[in-house]
């Protein structure tokens, strides 16, 4: 009974390092992002890429969608879409869902790839870049097989989410926080347990021939199949405690955090994604061969730079000097 006692109070605090890291950087982010928004920006900053919206086959009104995914999330990006009554080919709603998944709540996730080590403009150029990318290719990809032109339907519209009165929004946050704690507990606790049942040590194992290829250390290897199922947020937030530990090694993290920045939150996204028409080949499947071909090449790529001294521009080491050996 003592050792499980031991074991919930070991969970719990690991729990909180982990929020703690979390929740320095989301909550100012939260507010800063609310300002920004009042402010008009988010409608200013649409309106600057309007224009790239033409480049994959996108009306312009899709560039306040986008924009408002980026600066704050894909839910209100969605509320966006609804409201602008815009009909879009299930080509269309695909390559949308792509952008939007590929970049989106950047205010937040950006800050947390700068707390793990990752430079802020790397962690944005990779992730609006490759957006944009990604959606050049698809969009020449059906336009030359005339795939998936028939109308996309949405299914679902969310609620809640447009409110913007001061206080439901703040009590929405709130909710949103707590929900993140519990989901930490939660993932802190499977983790230990993987670790004492020694079934980490086996699933590392098994996909090492995997990692090596992307380049990614075995330290790292849980932490990101986290991210990817789950979020980036919980991911990156284990993965910044792990590398405060000096667990990770730097280019690990940049590894593991370019590859969360692409691919991340596989199943929740992507079921948000098909209740507006995407399809769900092109917004999962092609969406991971994607993510771990650009990985792949910038993992090869990084070694280039390793040593060098420009390796500061992609990433850092976050362990503190005067930090002691783990134990």
């Amino acid at each position: 009974m003592q050792a499980v006692t031991a074991f919930l109070r070991r969970t719990l605090g690991d729990s909180i390092n982990v929020a703690k890291t979390l929740y320095k950087v989301m909550i100012p982010t939260i507010i800063v992002v609310k300002i920004f928004q009042e402010m008009g920006g988010v409608v200013w900053f649409s309106d600057f890429i309007a224009p790239v919206m033409g480049a994959v086959g996108l009306p312009p009104e899709m560039g306040l969608v986008w924009a408002t995914a980026i600066f704050v999330n894909i839910y209100s990006g969605l509320v966006v879409l609804i409201n602008t009554d815009i009909t879009m080919t299930v080509a269309q709603a695909s390559i949308l869902s792509c952008m939007m998944l590929v970049a989106h709540s950047m205010p937040v996730e950006v800050g947390l790839a700068k707390k793990s080590g990752v430079s802020i403009w790397w962690a944005v150029f990779s992730r609006i870049a490759g957006a944009m990318f990604f959606g050049w290719i698809l969009y020449h990809f059906f336009n030359a097989t005339g795939s998936l032109q028939q109308t996309a339907h949405i299914i679902w519209q969310p609620s809640g989410e447009g409110d913007n009165a001061l206080g439901a929004w703040a009590l929405i946050q709130l909710q949103n926080l707590v929900m993140v704690f519990v989901v930490i507990f939660g993932l802190v606790l499977v983790l230990n347990i993987l670790k004492i049942l020694g079934i980490e040590r086996l699933i590392a194992k098994a996909l090492s021939p995997f990692l090596r290829l992307m380049g990614i250390s075995k330290e790292a290897t849980n932490l990101t199949l986290i991210g990817i199922t789950l979020g980036l947020s919980y991911g990156g937030g284990l993965l910044i405690n792990e590398a405060q530990k000096g667990h990770v090694p730097p280019r690990d993290v940049f590894t593991s955090i370019t590859l969360l920045g692409l691919l991340h939150s596989l199943i929740e996204d992507t079921l948000l994604m098909l209740v507006i028409g995407a399809d769900f080949t092109t917004i999962f499947w092609s969406r991971l061969v994607f993510a771990l071909v650009m990985v792949g090449i910038v993992s090869r790529l990084i070694r280039l730079v390793e040593g060098k001294r420009y390796e500061k521009w992609f990433y850092r080491s976050v362990v503190p000097t005067q930090a002691c050996p783990a134990q």
